[in-house]
């Protein structure tokens, strides 16, 4: 019955337009406020998945490190058990270490990651080489694949192998007092290539061949930084991991790829709160008209409360429609401010029209992805601000002593 009364003094003709003019101000909020905060929402998604998709291309699903120092000892009998595991695709062997890389007058620190053949198979950085080729070269013939960062402050063309670059790397267990000739490794390398994936990665990173960099350093044959793993079923990658920590025990870390870029998930996590929370300042300012609305009604309708209260309706039952009342208003505003938004964003999906400023993007427009449990927790807060919205006017109205004699 309260649900007919509110539809009814919805649908009524207010004798005073103001009412009117406030309750649709209140409507209008509120699909305003919904409508941003879903397309927010589905654009930070879609950046949020551009991210993990480029952080992807760089990080394997599953790393081992070792649990202290920079040096991880993988014996034969190890590396047998990790070829014999189920649900491991493939795997590659990394030495990292800071290094210096200088081409004429140009200097650049780059972590230097010398990988084997099988990376290309464990990582997207191949697929990402938009200068020249991913070459590795040899030990003694060592090649250099660069992120277009180091690239540009390097002011060489990566593309172009028969230029010399000048290398320097710390032999293993020299001390911070370093003697630049005998402590520090000065190799010459050639560019083969240039990596882009994310500005991260590309002002920082270089790759070459592992024979090279274990020869620099000076590594002993079972010496490495980590084993970078790819597995068979990304989305589940726990089972793998369990059966990895049983063959290196205590002395290592297996990391997934969470646990290999906790900070952004974290940062992304934080991000996303802090823009639900200001967007919903656009509601709470709604919901202030909204009970500006409920209440000048409840002055309107004091003769309908009074014959209520004489035909031995309740107070919980007035109370109860002035708080349909208040939930109706934001129902309507909720439902048409999600399909405004779900309309607009389904034209930015497929037929893409807002683009981003600037043009040093990797995509040219905004990019979204639209999520059912947005629709939900967007649709649970107008609910809760408008049933807190409306319990005033509603409580007002159950409380107030009004007479037909009066009326």
């Amino acid at each position: 019955m309260n649900l007919l009364f509110a539809w009814r003094y919805f649908k009524a003709k207010k004798s005073t337009n103001a009412i009117n003019i406030i309750a649709w101000i209140s409507i209008a909020a509120i699909v305003i406020g919904t409508a941003a905060l879903v397309l927010v929402l589905s654009v930070f998604n879609g950046f949020e998945g551009l991210v993990k998709s480029l952080y992807s291309s760089f990080y394997t699903d599953i790393k081992i490190i070792p649990a202290e120092g920079k040096m991880i000892t993988v014996t034969a009998d190890q590396l047998q058990k990790i070829q014999g595991l189920k649900g491991i695709r493939n795997f590659s062997m990394v030495v990292e270490e800071k290094a210096l890389v200088q081409y004429e007058d140009h200097q650049s620190m780059v972590t230097l990651k010398g990988v084997d053949d099988n990376y290309r198979y464990v990582t997207g950085v191949e697929k990402n080489v938009v200068i020249g080729e991913f070459k590795l070269g040899k030990a003694d013939d060592p090649y250099m694949v660069m992120g277009i960062g180091v690239e540009g402050a390097l002011f060489i063309q990566a593309d172009q192998p028969m230029k010399t670059m000048n290398i320097y790397l710390p032999r293993k267990g020299k001390s911070a007092q370093l003697d630049m000739y005998r402590d520090i490794s000065n190799d010459e390398i050639h560019p083969s290539g240039a990596f882009m994936i994310q500005q991260d990665f590309d002002n920082r990173y270089a790759f070459t061949n592992i024979d090279f960099v274990r020869k620099a350093l000076e590594l002993g044959p079972d010496e490495y930084s980590s084993v970078e793993i790819a597995v068979t079923d990304p989305s589940n990658p726990d089972p793998v991991i369990s059966r990895l920590k049983d063959v290196f025990g205590d002395k290592a870390r297996v990391q997934n790829k969470y646990e290999q870029n906790r900070s952004l998930y974290s940062i992304m996590n934080v991000e996303r709160w802090a823009i639900y929370g200001v967007l919903c300042l656009i509601l709470v300012v709604a919901a202030f008209n909204m009970i500006g609305a409920l209440t000048m009604l409840v002055l309107e309708k004091r003769k309908d409360i009074s014959i209520i209260h004489a035909l031995g309706g309740s107070r919980t039952l007035i109370q109860k429609i002035f708080l349909s009342e208040g939930i109706l208003i934001a129902t309507i505003g909720a439902g048409a401010g999600m399909l405004i938004a779900w309309i607009i964003a389904e034209i930015q999906l497929h037929h893409p029209f807002i683009p981003l400023q600037g043009g040093s993007f990797l995509i040219k427009y905004y990019p979204v992805e639209l999520k059912l449990t947005d629709f939900l927790m967007v649709g649970a807060t107008v609910f809760v601000i408008a049933l807190i919205a409306s319990w005033f006017p509603s409580r007002k109205a159950a409380a107030a002593e009004f007479s037909l004699r009066s009326e």
